[in-house]
């Protein structure tokens, strides 16, 4: 399975920390329909677009990343996106993206709309047109 990671899990010795396995980084990629912004850590919110990297992984792996990324504490919320690319990239099509909440990672930008945030970024991506595409 792919995630596109576009923080620091781009670089290889902390995703090798996180992982305690070196990371298999498949191809760039940007996601469209989102971009970037800085506070405590990154995140993304909706509107134009990010780079980062698909970072092939196992799914036993998504528990890592989850601690990781502080998803139990409500920092960040891994959704599904879809995914543009050479057929065998990913699995039915899409591709795991972590999403910060803005309010609790000091970071300008919001998500509208009702529910949690994961049903808020989930909403947006399937009605937003956000895509992840590779880059090569």
């Amino acid at each position: 399975m792919l995630v596109f990671v576009y923080g620091t899990l781009t670089d290889p010795t902390r995703a090798r920390e996180v992982l305690d396995a070196t990371p298999e980084f498949v191809a760039d990629a940007v996601v469209v329909g989102c971009h970037r912004v800085d506070g405590d850590y990154p995140t993304l919110v909706p509107g134009g677009t990010c780079a980062g990297r698909l970072l092939r992984v196992q799914k036993p792996d998504l528990h890592r990343l989850d601690a990781y990324e502080g998803v139990d504490r409500g920092l960040y919320t891994r959704v599904s996106v879809p995914f543009e690319g050479p057929v065998g990239d990913a699995s039915a099509g899409t591709v795991e993206t972590y999403v910060g909440a803005p309010d609790a990672l000091d970071a300008p930008g919001s998500w509208s709309g009702e529910g949690t945030l994961a049903e808020r970024v989930q909403a947006y991506v399937e009605n937003g047109g956000v895509v992840v595409r590779r880059l090569d």
